[in-house]
């Protein structure tokens, strides 16, 4: 098993490489920034620190096009401490965090928001 697949395997990538699910969001992004509605955006733009030694690195950080900050979180399947940070960093910071999943094609496809 190569190294990569290995990290797949374990649901993770290597820092700085999105998923497929990310890519696809990524790509949602850049039509809502040319269309005008998101300013930019970068992933793993943003680090929050939570309390020693625990930070937060939300998926992309999103600037709209009036300017507000949003932290947006690219889930699959939620694990309890994934959902606790992301709360936690929306006590602590004044930008708004968005977790963002795949709606089923049954469902009409896109994303379904859910704002913290």
């Amino acid at each position: 098993m190569t190294q990569q697949r290995a990290l797949q395997a374990l649901g993770r990538l290597k820092v700085g490489q999105m998923n497929k699910t990310e890519a696809a969001y990524a790509a949602t992004l850049a039509q809502r920034q040319h269309a005008g509605e998101v300013a930019g955006f970068k992933f793993e733009g943003l680090k929050s620190r939570l309390a020693d030694n625990t930070f937060y690195t939300p998926d992309f950080a999103v600037m709209l096009a009036d300017g507000a900050l949003e932290a947006h979180e690219v889930k699959g399947h939620w694990q309890d401490d994934a959902r606790a940070k992301i709360k936690i960093a929306a006590d602590m910071y004044p930008w708004r965090f968005v977790a963002v999943r795949v709606k089923a094609k049954k469902d009409g496809g896109g994303w379904a928001l859910e704002e913290f």
